[in-house]
């Protein structure tokens, strides 16, 4: 269940650090991030507001690519600070709060269609795994063009710090040896986070997605596990829609913001 024989192109992850130096020492720092997706996003870590506009022009003028960064959207300062730096608005996400208790979800009896098994993510085919990532990014915004490197995908899927296989779930037709979704819950000692729930094209309207989420929230609220949470690109109107539909609230909004290249 590799999928047809096709090349591609990939970005491995890369990262770049500036720091601002006054006399002796570092007084800010700023780093930026390219992920698979060729989107670079960046940040500063500055006290002194002095800092921000030389460092911002060091990054333009060494990556020469348009600039990706998050800020609250609470944030009003912040936002205004970006803005004066030649930053704008490109998305808006939603985060949301995801009870997982199935008294609460509904998701009491969520068993997937006919023919689809849910196996863990450590029992797939890496590689098709990695395409099933790929495809199905293509339809999240924000993500898309984003096609994994292969090692650096498995070292960053299966790091033991977060992987957990109880909740990193895949679907198998098995009839058509194909792939048919997958939910992956990222674990964290502090919060745990949804990190994606997608079906291709074929499966979808089926109940494939909440027999996922259901799958995998089971050992969560076993453990005593609460809520976690998500983060949902405005416009993803199925993905609101599902999540609001097993009782999932609103918290807050994160703004996603860029600067052109030829600002």
């Amino acid at each position: 269940m590799t999928g047809a024989p096709h090349g591609q192109v990939v970005r491995p992850t890369r990262t770049a650090t500036w720091n601002y130096i006054r006399g002796n020492d570092t007084a800010a720092s700023a780093h930026a991030r390219c992920r698979p997706d060729r989107r670079w996003f960046v940040s500063i870590d500055a006290w002194d507001e002095e800092a921000y506009a030389p460092l911002m022009t060091a990054m333009c003028e060494d990556l020469r690519q348009d600039l990706y960064m998050n800020v609250s959207g609470d944030d009003g300062d912040g936002l205004e600070r970006w803005r004066k730096l030649g930053f704008e608005i490109g998305r808006r996400e939603i985060e949301f709060t995801i009870p997982v208790d199935p008294a609460r979800t509904g998701l009491t009896d969520a068993p997937p269609p006919d023919g689809i098994v849910l196996i863990s993510a450590d029992a797939a085919d890496e590689q098709g795994l990695r395409e099933l990532d790929d495809r199905l990014r293509a339809d999240v915004p924000g993500t898309d063009g984003w096609f994994n490197d292969p090692q650096e995908f498995g070292e960053y899927t299966f790091d033991e710090r977060h992987f957990d296989p109880s909740t990193y779930l895949v679907a198998v037709d098995n009839s058509r040896e194909e792939f048919a979704g997958l939910v992956r819950v990222w674990t964290n000692p502090r919060e745990s986070r949804l990190g994606l729930i997608g079906t291709t094209a074929s499966y979808r309207r089926r109940g494939l997605a909440r027999a996922l989420l259901a799958a995998a929230f089971s050992p969560l609220h076993e453990r005593g596990v609460a809520h976690i949470s998500a983060e949902i690109d405005e416009t993803n109107d199925a993905s609101i829609n599902l999540l609001e539909s097993i009782g999932a609230t609103r918290t807050v909004e994160t703004l996603e913001l860029i600067r052109r290249s030829d600002h």
